[in-house]
């Protein structure tokens, strides 16, 4: 019997997560349906995914309630609310933690991103996060600024499990395995278990062509149309090189001889943004054994109905990749310029997301007041 796409997907050594959450999904069953039709195997959310969740489900009407009605404040009610859905996702996923060894099996929840240039403070929210959730199988985001490589260091360091965010630069990705390779050798010195310490590197895609493109298109040649497309993928297939060498390494080894498990590469932001594009080049295009791939629901039906997985399609690309970015350069579109200004819109993005979901439980506390 010929495997579905999703089934063939996990086969090659890609583990599908759901980018989405919400309180409706899991008390209707419709997260564990996913788990059994569509291969999910973890889910991430942000603070967009929690404001979606809440203007449009009536599941949270008794805890808002109450919380209206204790009198909290509307970061404390934010805390209570995204934890709570993380709590219960988790326990969803449980079995597939336990049955992985928590490679798989993970929710994630991210950090104010008010804190992102704030090293102190997102170690002490991501410390405060873990233990609101009280979960094994919680990863905690923290976004890959400059600010954050210490505090990803300092939360695994604490035993901690984390999900690096907003990676776009191949100079940046490298730094955040060694923060990595740290927090996890002060794990050991502290005396955890590194077996159960987990975390993965979110390496952006689509918005990498989304502002390529639209550099190319203010060039317009055939040269510079010829190239549309075709950043995204290169990149972050060359992330993947980066992440076989790093993980070869002999730093690596003697930790991994001590029970370590690797940081492995997450795919983020795979919903296609150019319909002139397939909707699932961010899938079929980045099989690879030992990656995440966090997918909007749009995307994965689009993989389950008509995506050809036809196994490994990163490997082999390495000097076809590097040759693109340099054809890149090389007609005046600088790497770094694109990807520090896609890091500081991501950042803006994420406080913009992250007040519009204070907006939308100010809104709800209020009405449940009267």
């Amino acid at each position: 019997m010929t495997p579905t796409p999703t089934a063939a997907l996990s086969g090659a050594g890609v583990s599908i997560w759901l980018d989405d959450l919400s309180r409706e999904r899991i008390t209707t069953g419709t997260l564990k349906a996913l788990i059994s039709d569509r291969n999910v195997v973890g889910v991430t959310t942000n603070p967009s995914i929690f404001a979606a969740a809440l203007k449009n489900g009536e599941s949270y009407s008794a805890q808002v309630n109450q919380l209206a009605g204790s009198g909290v404040d509307i970061d404390t009610a934010v805390f209570e609310i995204t934890t709570d859905d993380v709590a219960q996702a988790c326990d969803v996923f449980a079995p597939i933690a336990e049955e992985t060894g928590g490679v798989d099996g993970r929710v994630s929840i991210e950090v104010d991103p008010r804190l992102a240039r704030d090293t102190e403070g997102t170690i002490a929210e991501a410390i405060k996060l873990s233990g609101k959730v009280q979960r094994s199988n919680v990863h905690i985001k923290i976004p890959a600024t400059v600010e954050g490589l210490e505090a990803i260091a300092a939360t695994l360091a604490e035993g901690i499990s984390v999900n690096v965010t907003l990676i776009f630069s191949l100079e940046r990705y490298r730094a955040v395995i060694n923060a990595f390779m740290l927090g996890i050798e002060r794990a050991k010195e502290n005396g955890h278990d590194l077996a159960t310490i987990h975390s993965v590197a979110s390496f952006f895609v689509s918005r990498v062509d989304a502002e390529v493109d639209k550099r190319l298109d203010a060039i317009g040649t055939d040269e510079a149309t010829a190239l549309k497309g075709k950043a995204g993928l290169a990149n972050a297939r060359l992330a993947y090189q980066v992440y076989e060498e790093t993980f070869s390494s002999e730093r690596w080894q003697v930790l991994a001889g001590a029970g370590a498990r690797p940081q492995r590469p997450l795919w983020a932001s795979t919903g296609v943004k150019d319909p002139a594009y397939s909707d699932t080049m961010y899938v079929t295009g980045l099989v690879a054994d030992g990656v995440v791939n966090t997918m909007p629901e749009k995307t994965l039906e689009a993989t389950a109905d008509h995506g050809e997985i036809t196994g490994d399609t990163v490997t082999s690309s390495y000097e076809e990749s590097n040759q693109l970015l340099n054809n890149l350069e090389a007609i005046g579109i600088s790497y770094k310029e694109v990807v520090d200004q896609l890091e500081e819109e991501g950042l803006d993005k994420f406080v913009v997301s992250w007040n519009e979901l204070l907006d939308t439980v100010r809104t709800a506390l209020d009405s449940a007041k009267g």
